[in-house]
């Protein structure tokens, strides 16, 4: 039932619900995605394991028996989210959260069985688990999600920072440090402490380039300490946390000061959870690892249902993982990040159509000429007419995606952009879209937004409208966007990865020959060019369980 909402180049188990990315790690030349899994049905219970896949490019999936399950007294309620951690003789320590008999949340450690099967098939619980229980001040259900650990040479430890809320209902991350990862010590004072941020989960927090060669790469964590414990190089660290409270994901920018196991906001006023997210749109507790094979920071993030729990147990699954990103500085702008589909997904690119070039007036829509459009990679940069923008006189403020009327709300300069999963009559569609206004100063704001309200004619659906403003400088003639369409997920992103959008859609018209795509144009002032628009319909990637061959 519902087989046309099965994607083909995302990461999905093959039956039954999946949630949080858990201990992603790069080992003996196989990428491990470990997973948040329910083997007993469609919905999330109380005997949560964690699934597991490998893949030799992030891509192409390899399905592993379940690598742990919530088989001891202190997991019983559920084996929940961790870490992996590679040490530095290569062996592996996982860290992850276990749900007690008495569903206390309490911290656990394992290892590989054998630290020379590349695939890790199995894994041994630390036979003195668990490892960390939740300390004083901090509720026995509030205290989950270990990160990834780093290397602290100035005392010759590990640390990990895990999430919490305070009884004032502030988020807060603890620190820990370790030599041995079975005895820990909880470090004084809170490494960051946001007012009315409620309980913080999935605490990620990593360093990345400002400038140089380094800034289009990724770096590792314990790479970014000098031996004195202090941060060396050009880097600002990244602190994200999934709040509990609006189930997204948040970060911020900030300066680490180990020795003071202290970290400040570049930005006060985009702190975590209350400035900057990952994404606008269906993205949660989210998880990056370093990747020392391409040097890169990889992002894997949760993308949820939205349609019926009685959907889901009817198709028999429930959730995706977005496509892995790239995650970097924006060094033009200094205060974002960039966020990219791994360069691996160009690889399932198969029949490329370019139709840059098109103008396409005020009012209007245009359908493309493509084969299908249920799978596809979508590459575009759109440019107003500079005369209608220069000449307009009509200052347009207070615009706000998610409650200005989404892509059929007209103003003088958008919104414009693409309609994908669109039926011929566009009954269904689904609107990625830019829409600029023009400031009492005559100043330009540049708002990215994507529209699901339309995407499909069932009732039992969340729609949304979402997004931002996304940076656009003076120089930057165009506005671009990438957007990723696979059967029930649309990804989008915006001027380079400064802005991305993910929705879930469940189109009953728009499905496999019966789907589309338009230009479109609802500006009443401006006509739009696609100076560039090119349309890779992708490969599925052919995910299946795990074969001897596959080596």
């Amino acid at each position: 039932m519902l087989q046309w909402q099965r994607t083909g180049f995302h990461f999905q188990p093959q039956r039954n619900w999946m949630n949080d990315p858990n201990g992603p790690v790069y080992y003996k030349g196989w990428y491990h995605l470990f997973y948040q899994y329910n083997p007993d049905g469609a919905i999330w219970g109380n005997k949560i394991a964690w699934g597991h896949a490998v893949s030799r490019d992030l891509i192409h999936w390899r399905h592993l028996p379940l690598a742990m399950l919530p088989d001891q007294w202190y997991d019983t309620n559920g084996v929940w989210t961790g870490s992996a951690t590679t040490l530095p003789d290569g062996r592996l320590a996982m860290l992850y959260t276990g749900s007690t008999n008495a569903s206390v949340q309490v911290q656990c450690l394992a290892v590989p069985a054998d630290d020379d099967d590349p695939l890790l098939t199995n894994w041994t619980k630390y036979e003195g688990n668990p490892v960390l229980y939740p300390p004083p001040g901090i509720g026995p259900k509030d205290f989950r999600d270990p990160t990834t650990a780093w290397f602290d040479p100035s005392d010759n430890t590990w640390r990990i920072v895990i999430g919490s809320k305070d009884d004032d209902h502030a988020g807060i991350a603890v620190v820990y440090r370790t030599t041995d990862f079975v005895h820990f010590e909880l470090l004084p004072d809170l490494l960051h402490r946001v007012a009315g941020t409620g309980m913080w989960e999935c605490i990620d927090f990593y360093p990345v380039a400002t400038r140089g060669k380094a800034s289009g790469n990724g770096v590792d964590m314990s790479d970014a300490l000098g031996k004195n414990g202090a941060v060396v190089g050009d880097v600002v660290h990244v602190m994200k946390a999934s709040m509990d409270d609006d189930r997204h994901d948040y970060y911020a920018l900030g300066r680490y000061d180990a020795a003071a196991n202290a970290w400040t906001p570049l930005d006060a006023e985009k702190d975590v959870g209350t400035g900057l997210r990952y994404d606008w749109g269906k993205f949660y507790a989210s998880k990056t690892f370093y990747d020392p094979a391409k040097r890169r920071r990889v992002l894997w993030g949760w993308v949820g249902e939205t349609d019926s729990e009685r959907a889901d147990v009817s198709k028999g699954w429930a959730s995706l993982q977005g496509i892995p990103r790239t995650v970097l500085l924006d060094t033009k702008t200094g205060s974002n990040l960039l966020q990219w589909p791994v360069e691996e997904v160009e690889t399932l690119r198969t029949n490329s159509t370019d139709l840059s070039g098109i103008t396409i007036d005020y009012g209007s829509a245009f359908p493309l000429n493509l084969r299908r459009a249920t799978q596809l990679d979508i590459e575009a940069e759109f440019q107003l007419d500079r005369r209608a923008v220069m000449s307009l006189n009509e200052a347009d403020v207070g615009y706000n995606c998610s409650t200005s009327g989404g892509a059929a709300a007209r103003g003088a300069l958008g919104p414009f952009g693409l309609l994908v999963l669109a039926d011929k009559h566009l009954h269904e569609q689904t609107a990625v879209y830019f829409y600029v206004a023009k400031g009492l100063d005559g100043s330009l704001t540049t708002h990215f937004c994507q529209d699901e309200s339309r995407s499909s004619s069932a009732n039992d659906i969340v729609k949304r409208v979402v997004g931002s403003a996304v940076p656009v400088l003076e120089d930057e003639t165009t506005l671009s966007l990438r957007v990723l369409v696979d059967h029930s997920i649309v990804e989008s992103f915006a001027q380079g990865g400064r802005s991305t959008a993910t929705s879930r859609v469940y189109p009953t018209k728009a499905i496999y020959a019966n789907a589309g795509v338009f230009l479109f144009n609802n500006a009443t002032a401006a006509r739009v060019t696609a100076k560039k628009l090119v349309v890779h319909e992708m490969d599925s990637s052919y995910n299946h369980d795990y074969m001897v061959t596959d080596i």
